[in-house]
């Protein structure tokens, strides 16, 4: 079947489909939706195409999430994991020593031996979704306040998820969907002994830069391969995404599956505001500066330069995402356009007597965000790898004191070994890094709220940030 116009394009929180059609001119159409809520009426009606269960059950098997952040995929029945380059690079960082450059040089194991064991990477294969609103809902009243609501929605949480470790070994995740309208308990299984397999020159794998990675289709070889083990022999993977040699036909309907980011749609425009005028400038800045001290640090020779180039590379990307959102947010066409479809949304809430108390969300929404311009500048970031991982030291100890339902998420019992796998890693850091990327928060949190802050002035104790 040949087909030249654009089709819809699915997305859900962790799996992300997108279904395209033409291959010259490829464009993403209307959706996104999760495994167990496939639209089966409008594929059927648009594409001729009716997938069953057990076709969405082993795309889902098939798909793999990086703890690091990203997707991936099995492509063997022996633990293969294919992902692009750029997802394996963190790892590919911590493999690499001043003697061997993986992730400038590129690797290949051409024997199982060969294979390099990642020092802290989590992979996670989704085996079930299950819905479990009514649960996490359970107890939870409009007379409760609303800090006694997220309370007993947070312990409610943390027994779900427990009990389903219990029952089957599995990760066990409780997701929140659609702003809290929704939540699904999501069973993972784990996968922490993970070995490098393949990985391009760095060269090839980012040929084209900046501009093709984010305005061209790439032609470059961004990929790395993995291995999972269990038990230090390769692990049995049934479902995987077999090879195809000839790609994508022309007008073919084509799947894409994945873990993609938040589209912040339920966003208010008093809190698309804020977000243009105040948080995504305040990051950019944060951004540059720490783009700028890295590539300095970076000056003082190739050593430092590789020690520095993974937060450099993160950074950059971050500042080119942010500038795109704060584009998109800086034209007046885009907030228009919000503006109209909010007004026609808040009409009809008016007009049914059912949903007119939920007007009010609206002011309290606005009034949230002027609490938050006030407190912006006031905050404090300190993402340094050694302090993040003291700070988790102390979070960890006082969050132990609490009942494994009342702890933040990532210390209750059911994330505890997720947690330890990164807090106990063998990875490197190196301390020169640590010390220029702390000394610089130091002096701007100094610069930002002002040196006699007594804040700053308890941080400091009477040295200069650099000491």
């Amino acid at each position: 079947m040949r087909r030249n116009s654009a089709v819809a394009g699915l997305l859900g929180w962790w799996s992300a489909m997108a279904l395209l059609a033409g291959v010259a001119c490829v464009k993403a159409d209307e959706g996104m939706w999760l495994f167990n809520d496939l639209p089966i009426k409008q594929l059927k009606q648009n594409y001729g195409f009716e997938p069953d269960e057990a076709w969405a059950e082993k795309l889902m098997r098939s798909c793999v999430r990086f703890n690091s952040g990203g997707s991936a995929s099995f492509v063997s029945s022996n633990g293969l994991v294919l992902t692009n380059h750029h997802v394996g690079a963190e790892t590919l960082h911590k493999l690499s020593t001043p003697e061997r450059n993986v992730y400038e040089d590129g690797y290949l194991a051409r024997t199982t031996a060969e294979e390099l064991k990642a020092p802290d990477l989590e992979l996670n294969q989704l085996i079930s979704i299950e819905d479990v609103t009514a649960t996490v809902n359970q107890g939870i009243s409009a007379e409760l306040s609303p800090e006694a609501a997220v309370a007993k929605r947070r312990e409610n949480i943390a027994a779900i998820e427990q009990k389903s470790l219990e029952a089957t070994g599995l990760r066990s995740d409780v997701v929140t969907l659609f702003g809290g309208g929704k939540y699904h308990l999501y069973r993972y299984k784990k996968y922490t002994d993970v070995r490098l397999v393949f990985s391009p020159e760095a060269s090839i794998a980012f040929f084209g830069g900046d501009a093709d990675n984010f305005e061209y289709p790439r032609y470059c070889l961004d990929a790395c391969i993995f291995r999972v083990y269990e038990n230090d022999q390769p692990a049995e993977t049934p479902d995987f995404l077999k090879w195809s040699e000839n790609g994508p036909a022309e007008g073919e309907l084509v799947f894409v599956a994945g873990n993609p980011g938040r589209t912040s749609r339920i966003f208010t425009t008093d809190a698309l505001r804020y977000q243009r005028d105040h948080r995504m400038p305040f990051m950019l800045d944060f951004l540059r500066r720490r783009e700028i001290m890295l590539q300095q640090f970076g000056l003082a020779g190739p050593e430092q330069a590789r020690r520095a180039k993974d937060d450099l590379f993160g950074v950059q990307n971050s500042r080119k995402a942010y500038l795109g959102m704060l584009g998109g947010l800086q034209d007046p066409a885009v907030m228009a356009d919000k503006l109209s479809r909010e007004n026609q949304l808040k009409a009809a809430i008016e007009k049914n007597p059912k949903l007119q108390p939920a007007i009010a969300a609206y002011s309290t929404i606005a009034e949230i965000q002027r609490q938050r311009t006030a407190t912006l500048r006031t905050s404090i970031s300190m993402n340094s790898q050694v302090f993040s991982l003291a700070h988790t030291i102390v979070q960890l100890v006082v969050e132990d004191q609490k009942p494994s339902g009342s702890r933040l998420p990532p210390y209750r019992d059911s994330g505890r070994a997720s947690l330890e796998l990164g807090l106990y890693s063998d990875a490197p850091i190196y301390p020169d890094l640590e010390q220029a990327i702390l000394a610089d928060l130091l002096g701007r949190l100094c610069e930002i709220r002002g040196g006699d802050d007594p804040l700053c002035q308890e941080a400091l104790n009477g040295l200069s940030p650099t000491e």
